[in-house]
């Protein structure tokens, strides 16, 4: 029986009348990537650059969040060839390749993502998810229309390119790090120095210009709108790591320190 993929991040975005909000799967569980999966968010991000992922914690996820109606993407750990492959085989449809600073190296990107004629991409369709085993119908003759590639601008060289890496055909859209773009800017943990979201806003001028949608990283509320309010379809607001975080900090804050004050006062 012929299987059908789901639509991919480029057919979300194409489809979407309103921006789509995304979760940062970092931790590495199947069981926090599915309780994501189900909240009601539009997207999430399986990181394999930051989070401790490999390859069977990523298919792990990929299989938990399925079930769902939301979008998974897996950021590969760098633009290396063989990786790239590994994960388009497990099964992954949208891929997030970070620190891109030029049209060639998106071009290459996109080879590594298409199967020859037009590029490298190692053939294994009958062993892989990716094909579910060569259970659909001519994955390899239009493995292009069931991923989507978008690329992360993280540098001051890569926002100076923006434009002509967006325009690399294959690239289907653009997302920034404000993060290591701050760093590469010598502003080394400052996302919201001027400086730094007046570069954001030029690489976001530069994609749209080029007719290709932008996203962006903003866990802060307020920037997140105003990133959104300057034409970002795409934004991720949240970690999960972070909000655990943040969230158990919350309550030792109100109830923690109550307690230590019970225990003192018995004394």
């Amino acid at each position: 029986m012929p299987v059908h993929l789901t639509p991919t991040l480029r057919d979300a975005l194409g489809a979407a009348s309103r921006p789509l909000a995304g979760i940062w799967v970092c931790s590495g569980s199947s069981l926090v990537a599915e309780i994501v999966a189900g909240s009601g968010i539009d997207w999430l991000l399986i990181d394999q650059e930051h989070g401790p992922n490999d390859l069977q914690s990523t298919l792990l996820q990929l299989q938990a969040v399925a079930a769902y109606p939301v979008t998974p993407v897996v950021r590969v750990p760098s633009d290396d060839f063989v990786a790239i492959k590994q994960v388009l085989d497990l099964g992954a449809q949208n891929l997030l390749v970070p620190m891109v600073s030029s049209a060639a190296q998106a071009e290459d990107i996109v080879r590594a993502i298409r199967y020859p004629p037009l590029g490298i991409r190692g053939v294994g369709s009958a062993l892989a998810r990716s094909a579910r085993w060569n259970r659909i119908d001519d994955y390899l003759l239009d493995a292009d229309r069931h991923v989507s590639l978008f690329v992360q601008i993280e540098t001051a060289a890569g926002v100076d390119a923006a434009a002509e890496i967006a325009a690399v055909d294959g690239v289907d859209g653009v997302f920034v790090g404000p993060s290591d773009l701050a760093a590469s800017m010598g502003l080394l943990g400052q996302q919201t120095h001027p400086d730094v979201i007046a570069a954001v806003l030029r690489a976001f001028e530069a994609v749209l210009q080029a007719g290709k949608p932008v996203g962006v990283n903003a866990f802060d509320p307020a920037m997140a709108q105003r990133y959104l309010d300057a034409g970002a379809s795409f934004v991720l607001v949240g970690a999960d790591v972070a909000m655990l975080a943040r969230g158990s900090e919350t309550l030792a804050a109100r109830f923690g320190s109550t307690a230590e004050q019970r225990e003192t006062d018995s004394y």
